[in-house]
């Protein structure tokens, strides 16, 4: 363990190093209460994957740069996009990066300065309360699961040209 440079120590002295056991005792078995042998698959329970709330610590980076509109709360577009780039990490197996939210904001025009019309009424009934997961589950999965995982598998400057040529094409709208 380092020490402050005002303690003394002598300099001829053994440094001690980690040393890992030479055996590893016993196999580790998933046999106490509460622990999944297997990761359930269905309607209602989301995208498992690794890390998936690092995508909060992404979206902060987004938040000068989304263009809300009246009746929008930026609590709950940050869940909602949040929750999709979540879904998209899942699809492949790792922990969200940068580009999950960078096509979440893309395809819901959060990053257009001036989005069409009609997307701003269909997303702001969509994303309205689900920035509160405990109340509005159910509201968050049906807007994660109105992005087809075509969408999802897009490079995000295809998903952002995508956009613009028909919003509607990158959603289930």
């Amino acid at each position: 363990m380092a020490a402050p440079q005002y303690v003394p120590t002598d300099p001829v002295a053994r440094v001690r190093a980690y040393r890992s056991n030479p055996r590893r005792p016993e196999p580790w078995w998933a046999d106490r209460p509460g622990e999944l042998e297997f990761q359930p698959y269905g309607d209602r329970l989301g995208d498992p994957g690794p890390d998936l709330g690092f995508a909060y610590k992404i979206a902060r980076t987004f938040e000068p740069r989304l263009r809300l509109h009246d009746g929008e709360h930026r609590h709950d577009v940050v869940g909602g996009c949040v929750a999709v780039a979540m879904r998209r990490a899942s699809i492949y197996g790792r922990a969200p990066v940068v580009h999950d939210l960078e096509l979440a904001f893309t395809i819901w025009g959060y990053l257009d300065p001036t989005p069409d019309p009609a997307l701003v009424e269909h997303r702001r009934t969509l994303f309205e309360g689900v920035g509160h997961v405990a109340h509005h589950y159910v509201e968050l999965r049906d807007l994660v699961d109105s992005v087809p995982e075509d969408t999802l598998r897009l490079d995000p400057d295809d998903a952002a040209r995508a956009y613009a040529a028909d919003w509607r094409a990158t959603l289930d709208a």
